[in-house]
């Protein structure tokens, strides 16, 4: 190690932060090829949490000794032969289950500890890993999905991505910090990335340097959801393309070294920023690395993440094809159609977005109608209906052991339903979780629905939800806010469709979901909420 645990003396460590002193958690790859060989069981209770510097979480049950596997896909580009590789995977591994997730990475579930090993080597073959996906430890790096070919980016982001991810990647020296950490690099101007909602985020901006207008970063430092959220402050400093993996040991040492390790709920990244402030943190910062003021904000938008339909890229005559992936799920046939098509049509690239859609670039404009015509199409739309194209969903209860209902299915039935039943002028982002820890990003959602236990009358306990409403990354980004009262499952359909309801009848027309509840404020559709729940 070429650092010093300077924590170590703590008598208050958690419990992690205890076995963490002994071993390394990115060990654990040390020991799975052990465990292949003998077996689920010869595995103690006490190693299972450390499988997620592998990547992998056991499913619910715990005992039944299935795992998640999440893959890292920075930025979300892949090429060809990893495509077809994962399917391949999810068809003789996982079930057929393939889930893209709000990070842009790949899941897995159903896998057996002994199929590991040979998951491992396959994936090593075609340039991906699991490790570092899962833990304390710096996740995958969420970055422009259309970098390299995007009209509307600085500069392509791809290299240094790389660069950052490739430092990181099994590197014991930051392998064991307070919490997980979430890293954002993108030059778009629409904030692809979610800049907010990350532990550290690069975002476009320019700044005049010896008279010359030099492209590059602002940082944002300090976002995360769960149960307690934090939008990401933004320091007031310029960092150039060449300075980004420095910068970004800098900000990873500080959290390293500084970060709380007493309590596992108030470790993340976002509650140092919290208490120190930007100029506190700023100030640490400038120990490490040498850098100027900060110079123009080249962000002016928010797309979250949503590329559909066929858009010209900044090469002329290619296209890159945008598509919906309901709720984020796909077969592992259709994860080998989609990667024909992008070798057919195109130079076998998909990438992901953190919207949990897809992808497909660099499509010749001759070749553009022939792709439109391939029948995949017909459900992975690139023009699909305004709720199931705008909803969001974690895991749930199906594979979540932290989760209290079921989400990915009934967030699907639920957009469909509405599309068959509602029409609206404007798209109405939903996100539905399953847990506080917000996988599913409930809140920077327009109407944010998040799972919970309910007791009954004849005290049962039910699947319930709460509804939040208004949220955004625009300008900076605002959390949305919890509307009174708990729907119970079966009746959530009901009650949102008459949300949306009365929002259609009230709103101006054009008018967006977030500003309409910025107009009128949220006591209306408390009230509204109110009345449907009466009749439920």
């Amino acid at each position: 190690m070429a650092y010093q645990k300077h924590w170590e003396q703590n008598e208050k460590l958690n419990k992690t932060e205890q076995w963490k002193l002994e071993r390394d958690g990115l060990t654990i790859l040390e020991d799975i090829p052990e465990y292949a060989k003998n077996g689920f069981s010869s595995i103690p209770k006490e190693e299972w949490d450390k499988f997620k510097w592998a990547g992998l979480y056991l499913q619910r049950p715990k005992e039944d000794g299935y795992f998640m596997m999440r893959v890292n896909v920075p930025s979300g580009i892949l090429t060809y032969d990893q495509a077809v590789e994962l399917a391949a995977i999810c068809k003789e591994y996982g079930r057929d289950v393939y889930d893209i997730t709000t990070r842009q990475a790949i899941q897995f579930h159903w896998l057996k500890i002994e199929q590991i090993p040979d998951i491992f080597e396959r994936l090593e073959k075609v340039g991906l890993s699991s490790a570092g996906a899962c833990g304390d430890i710096t996740r995958n790096i969420v970055g422009n999905p259309l970098t390299g070919i995007d009209p509307d980016e600085l500069f392509d982001t791809r290299e240094i991505v790389k660069e950052v991810y490739d430092f990181f990647q099994l590197n014991e020296d930051f392998s064991n910090l307070p919490r997980k950490y979430k890293l954002s690099i993108s030059s778009n101007i629409n904030n692809a990335s979610n800049a907010e909602i990350n532990c550290a985020s690069f975002v476009p901006a320019t700044k005049v340097i010896d008279g010359k207008k030099v492209a590059g970063f602002h940082l944002k430092v300090g976002g995360g959801l769960s149960a307690r959220p934090f939008l990401a402050e933004t320091l007031d400093v310029f960092i150039e393309p060449h300075q980004v993996k420095d910068v970004t040991i800098a900000v990873t040492t500080i959290f390293r070294d500084f970060g709380y390790r007493e309590k596992r709920h108030l470790a993340r990244l976002k509650f140092l920023v919290a208490d120190w402030g930007p100029e506190k943190f700023k100030e640490k910062l400038l120990e490490y690395v040498e850098l100027p003021d900060g110079g123009e904000d080249a962000v002016t938008g928010w797309n979250a993440g949503y590329f559909y339909g066929v858009k010209p890229q900044k090469q002329e005559g290619l296209n890159y094809v945008g598509l919906n992936v309901p709720v984020g799920r796909l077969s592992s046939d259709e994860v080998l159609e989609l990667a024909r098509i992008s070798k057919k049509y195109g130079n076998g690239e998909m990438r992901n977005c953190n919207s949990q859609n897809l992808i497909i670039p660099n499509i010749p404009d001759e070749h553009v109608d022939a792709l439109l015509a391939e029948k995949i199409f017909d459900r992975i739309s690139t023009s699909p209906l305004s709720f199931i194209g705008y909803s969001v969903s974690c895991t749930g209860i199906e594979y979540c052991n932290l989760a209290l209902v079921e989400t990915k299915e009934r967030m699907r039935r639920i957009a469909n339903e509405l599309d068959r039943e509602l029409s609206l002028d404007v798209p109405v982002r939903m996100h539905m979780v399953g847990c506080p820890n917000s996988c599913g990003q409930r809140q920077i959602a327009d109407i944010g629905l998040q799972g919970i236990k309910m007791r009954t009358k004849d005290k049962k306990m039910i699947e319930a939800f709460e509804i939040y409403v208004g949220g955004t990354l625009q300008d900076g980004g605002t959390l949305n806010e919890k509307l009174k009262g708990k729907v119970e499952a079966e009746q959530l359909s009901d009650v949102v469709k008459g949300l949306l309801i009365h929002f259609k009848n009230t709103k101006e027309p054009g008018e967006a979901f977030f500003d309409y509840v910025n107009r009128v404020g949220t006591a209306d559709l408390q009230q509204s909420l109110d009345g449907l729940l009466q009749e439920a």
